[in-house]
């Protein structure tokens, strides 16, 4: 359809799968509400709180200054990043909150509370002159979980504190990643170390419309009267850890990436210097539809060479924490270390275990483990040094949360915590988990220290075990396997599981997804050499690969029955303990997998599958099905080469099924 000028119209809210078919866990629909009120209402059980906030209340920031004073305060906030395109320094900030300068409020305006700080605040880096127009933006600077709930609940509409004393807030129409609007700047160095085309989550763009979309983003958070700056770390390894910036003009963004991220000392902050990224979250301002590459209102751009993230058009906060982790999966390969989307806990005997896993497949169940510590739920890095946490806290789904099955993430839901799109009672402000209306796909984000059993700091010796889950709803993979380095490299890369997906007419049927890495939507190069260090890693430290299927056994989708989560249990138990090591192997059919014949406290005839099948034939069928679908999937990845010669890509295509 066209426009009346004859351009044709571009769609915003497309929902379409996108071309390339990588499995993203949090994306998600825009919500169904039109307007701001409308999506309240979705976010209250019935009416409206009895707390009212004042749309006037930023108001307070026109204090009555002399022309003198406002005129140094305006020098000392000018921040160089928010000013010029050609900024290398990095924003330079003043510390704390311009509408408590001690000064009288504006006319009309309700007195401020003074803060009481048991710390003090880091001296403001050194003011730099920009060689722009000088905007007077009002930096906020790393305030803490307090301040920033001050912030939020004055000044941002639809934020409230739960009865458990965390942060409800609404991200707006995305509740997901929107991974159709991401862009990746496509230099001469890109365009040589980065994955693209088919199969790859990285969308190309050129350095002058990042350039335009980046000043976009500077132009409108310099027309603010605030903006917030996190300077914070990734990766609890000191000697590989990354110094970022996080721009953003709300406090909800502010706390969702003080939680996240690594949190440094005042002494950390005195010294902290330029950041090696920054991140420009104008999420509430819009990109230009008709600029080049823009598919949406929507764009997140990543620009590798600058070091820079941009983001227009969604207030969603994990396309910060996932941007930040894409950039992760550069860097760190570039030294010479994985970087892994997975859980990771440590033994009290110091044995380290890393779970990867797409939704569904009982990663966070099995990673959360009260007789082992944890080290992280979702990013980590496997260096010379041992394996790292790269972030500062958690991000958990919230959907169907009880404090029976979950009582760890139950529990860290306080004060400090940020709650994305929950629906709640609006007089005890107690949250409905099982509440769909917002959005599925709600979300809490938390400090780690929340956890009891984390451990503090996130670091921990070589690996012993990698375990790759697979929730296969086909019913043929064995409950476990042990996988050798090229077996792995196989299934690593494969990122297999299998969801049941309904219909509207009620037929359901497994649906096989494959996400390379068990993370395409943010890997950055071929996930080929994310493998090659895997294997490397795990040849060089001992580490064994094992295939954990989750999923079904017994006979096809609608015959058989999941795997009792207690046999998994102990499954995993037998994989720490080192018992599968010493057990007796048998080799399946097709796959070629080495299935252990006992486990202590596991029934020996579901160990192999075709035991539960009482329809042998329809065993074999479905098998040989899943074993095109791997093969078809992998299609993709064949010809790419490994080294000076394709022996290992050889090897690994040889790891896969054989039918």
């Amino acid at each position: 359809m066209a426009t009346p000028n004859g351009l044709a119209r571009i769609e915003t809210n497309g929902a379409t799968k996108p071309d390339n078919g990588v499995c993203h866990d949090d994306s998600s629909a825009p919500v169904r509400a039109q307007t701001i009120d409308e999506l309240h209402s979705l976010q209250r059980k019935r009416s409206a709180p009895t707390t009212p906030i004042k749309d006037g209340a930023a108001s307070t920031f026109a204090a009555a200054l002399s022309e003198e004073e406002r005129h140094r305060q305006q020098l000392q906030s000018i921040s160089a990043s928010l000013a010029s395109l050609t900024r290398e320094t990095g924003p330079k900030v003043v510390k704390g909150d311009p509408a408590r300068r001690g000064e009288a409020p504006a006319t009309g305006a309700p007195p401020t509370p003074q803060a009481h700080h048991q710390h003090h605040h880091p001296a403001a880096p050194t003011i730099a002159v920009s060689d722009s127009s000088l905007k007077f933006t009002h930096v906020l600077y790393n305030l803490s979980p307090a301040e920033l709930y001050e912030q939020a609940i004055k000044y941002e509409k639809g934020s409230f504190i739960t009865s458990t004393g965390a942060l409800a807030t609404l991200s707006g129409a995305k509740t997901g990643r929107s991974p159709r609007d991401k862009r990746v700047v496509k230099d001469e160095v890109a365009a040589r170390d980065l994955w693209w085309g088919k199969g790859s989550p990285n969308i190309e763009m050129d350095e002058h419309t990042f350039l335009t979309n980046r000043e976009r983003a500077v132009d409108y958070l310099n027309s603010l009267d605030k903006v917030f700056v996190n300077d914070q770390f990734l990766n609890w390894d000191p000697e590989n850890r990354i110094k970022v910036r996080i721009i953003s003009a709300r406090a909800y963004h502010s706390l969702f990436m003080h939680n996240m991220c690594i949190r440094p000392t005042d002494e950390e902050l005195e010294s902290f210097g330029t950041p090696d990224f920054t991140i420009y979250n104008a999420g509430q301002f819009p990109c230009n539809r008709y600029t080049h590459y823009m598919t949406s209102s929507t764009s997140v751009d990543i620009n590798l060479a600058r070091r820079e993230m941009v983001i227009l058009g969604t207030q969603y906060a994990g396309e910060m924490k996932k941007g930040l982790f894409g950039v992760m999966h550069y860097l760190m390969p570039k030294r010479g270390i994985l970087s892994l989307h997975s859980g990771c806990n440590m033994g009290k005997d110091g044995d380290v275990a890393l779970f990867f896993g797409l939704s569904g497949t009982g990663k966070t169940t099995l990673s959360t483990d009260h007789n082992r510590l944890l080290i992280g739920d979702d990013e980590h890095c496997w260096s010379e040094n041992g394996v790292s946490n790269i972030e500062g806290g958690c991000y958990a789904k919230c959907i169907d949360l009880s404090q029976e099955k979950e009582p760890d993430i139950w529990n860290a839901i306080k004060f400090g915590a940020v709650l994305e799109n929950v629906v709640f009672d609006e007089h005890t402000r107690e949250v409905d988990y099982t509440d769909k209306s917002v959005t599925e796909n709600t979300r809490a984000a938390y400090p780690i220290e929340y956890i009891p059993n984390a451990k503090i700091p996130c670091v921990g010796p070589h690996p012993k075990n990698v375990i790759l889950l697979a929730c296969d709803a086909f019913g043929v993979l064995p409950p476990v396997s042990k996988l050798d380095l090229a077996q792995t490299m196989y299934h690593f890369i494969s990122g297999y599981t299998a969801l049941v997906a309904g219909t509207e007419d009620g037929i359901k049927e497994p649906q096989a997804t494959f996400s390379a890495c068990f993370g395409a939507a943010f890997i950055m190069l071929h996930p080929t050499k994310y493998a090659a260090m895997l294997a490397e890693k795990m040849q060089k430290y001992g580490a064994t690969g094992w295939l954990v299927n989750t999923g079904g056994s017994g006979g096809r989708y609608g015959v058989g029955k999941r795997i009792r989560l207690p046999y998994t249990r102990k499954i995993i138990d037998a994989i720490h303990s080192g018992e599968l090591l010493t057990a007796n192997y048998q080799k399946t059919e097709v796959f070629g997998l080495e299935i252990p014949t006992e486990i202590k406290g596991v029934p020996s005839e579901i160990l192999d599958p075709i035991n539960t099948w009482t329809d042998k034939a329809a065993y074999k069928e479905t098998l040989l099905r899943l074993a095109g679908l791997f093969k078809k999937n992998f299609e993709v990845f064949a010809s790419y080469k490994i080294g000076d010669d394709s022996n290992l890509t050889d090897e690994i295509l040889a790891a896969g099924p054989n039918f």
